[in-house]
């Protein structure tokens, strides 16, 4: 390649990574807008083949490659930022599990897998749940026919919760443990609904589970973000006023460094188990190096991690994933020190992206109902 053209691509992809990321800042719900965060690895590894690469040209430069490297400079430390927690690098925000005595140690297995509602392989997430045998499962996107095929687990899950339905929405729960008063509700959208349920563990503790599945911001789905945001900012927002031991799992359809996710967990005072270790990026199965982190779980401080891992694809675009905490609530003082604290500006963001949400799911629930009728 002629050194001149080389050296004006990567000028362009410098341009690119330093526009993309001030793009992202722009304080819009916009999916145009939004989107931007969820590729913040991808943009971080292309930012430093365009570093590289003008350093490697830099006797050539003037003044407008002098400015451009700076911007460049300052959107890489930026997205390092953001990945940067997710990693070994970073001190743990939860604390491995401590090892104790059989019959001392109550661990708590929980299995995310968003199935794919067309996915025809249910075999696969049976056999996989047959295998590893988890606590809990939640299944999104899971309709009629995967609850016909989940039946015959459900001779180790004798609680259960199930919302089946066909606009890749659909939610089940199954459980080995106790469920108390478990509700489905539909927070933000008609159509969109999330398992609220008290449960109990082995050792007789009652804490809180939260499933979400709400709707990404995308040019196929939703125009904006709000609804999503606010969804997971109003279960952030009462748990922390209630007071509760809770855990939040499922497809949020974000990222973890995106704004709302990180308002979530100081709004919330909930702990994320990968910070400190790695990433479990979970969507796209078919793409390696489109992939990020869509399935997530969170937790109250009294909870350690004992493992958390990348299950094995069963035919879906999300590979399942599967975190074993354990509960050791002697732990607990010195992770709410781990916890991120919300400031005032947090809580006066939170009730007007909620205000926001409520408005923008009554049109969205509209439009939905106005599609359903026209099929009809």
């Amino acid at each position: 390649m002629d050194l001149s053209l080389l050296y004006a691509s990567v000028q362009w992809l410098a341009g690119f990574i330093t526009f993309v990321t001030i793009w992202g800042w722009l304080p819009l719900d916009n999916w145009w807008v939004r989107g931007v965060e969820f590729p913040r690895i991808q943009i971080m590894v292309l930012g430093v083949i365009a570093w590289i690469g003008m350093l490697a040209f830099w006797s050539e430069w003037q003044l407008g490659q002098w400015l451009l490297f700076a911007a460049l400079s300052i959107t890489l430390a930026f997205q390092l930022r953001m990945v940067l927690p997710y990693t070994k690098l970073w001190k743990k925000e939860v604390q491995q599990a401590k090892d104790l005595l059989e019959g001392q140690a109550h661990e708590l297995k929980i299995m995310v897998s968003n199935v794919l509602t067309p996915n025809d392989d249910t075999h696969k997430l049976i056999d996989l749940v047959k295998h590893r045998q988890p606590d809990i499962l939640i299944t999104l996107e899971s309709d009629q026919k995967w609850e016909k095929a989940l039946n015959q687990i459900e001779t180790d899950y004798p609680y259960t919760v199930k919302v089946p339905l066909d606009n890749l929405y659909g939610m089940h729960l199954y459980s080995k443990l106790e469920l108390i008063d478990p509700e489905v509700k539909y927070l933000m959208i008609d159509d969109i609904p999330s398992i609220h349920t008290q449960l109990r563990l082995q050792g007789g503790r009652v804490i809180w589970l939260y499933c979400l599945h709400p709707m990404p911001p995308s040019p196929t789905e939703a125009d904006k973000s709000t609804t999503r945001d606010a969804e997971l900012l109003t279960v952030g927002k009462h748990i922390k006023e209630n007071e509760q031991t809770a855990i939040l799992a499922g497809d949020l359809n974000d990222v973890a460094w995106s704004k709302t996710t990180r308002r979530f967990q100081r709004i919330s005072g909930l702990l994320d188990p990968r910070i400190g270790r790695h990433f479990i990026n979970t969507f796209h199965v078919d793409y390696p190096f489109l992939r990020w982190a869509l399935d997530h779980i969170f937790h109250s401080a009294c909870f350690t991690v004992v493992d958390i891992q990348r299950m094995p694809s069963v035919g879906s675009d999300h590979f399942p994933v599967m975190t074993t905490l354990q509960y050791e609530p002697e732990e607990t003082s010195q992770q709410e020190q781990n916890a991120p604290k919300a400031e005032a500006e947090d809580i006066k963001e939170t009730d007007k992206k909620i205000e926001e949400g409520k408005q923008e799911g009554e049109k969205v629930s509209q439009e939905h109902a106005e599609e359903r009728r026209s099929v009809c």
